[in-house]
């Protein structure tokens, strides 16, 4: 299963635009960081990661502010260019653990 859950702030929020079929499509840049426990030791964990909303949540990812943080699902995908893996958000929800 290729289901992603990540709490995260936003940290760029690239111009909306439209895919061929007139798709509304939001790119974006989140950041996590957190403390984890791995083999018996606290480790400081960050990340930044690409993801892409497509549709409706494009559409209210795009009002959302830089730095605000949010709880978002999806899945990983490559992109049809480059190498790395993009979420794709289908879901968010404000971060109940701020």
């Amino acid at each position: 299963m290729n289901h992603l859950i990540l709490t995260a702030c936003i940290a760029e929020l690239k111009a909306l635009r439209y895919t061929p079929a007139g798709v509304p499509a939001q790119d974006l840049v989140l950041e996590h960081e957190s403390q984890i426990e791995e083999a018996g030791q606290t480790r400081q964990v960050k990340a930044q990661v690409r993801a892409v909303a497509f549709g409706a949540v494009a559409e209210r990812v795009r009002k959302q502010v830089v730095g605000s943080s949010w709880r978002f699902s999806g899945f990983l995908a490559n992109p049809r260019v480059g190498k790395s893996v993009v979420l794709h958000v289908q879901e968010f929800q404000p971060d109940s653990t701020d």
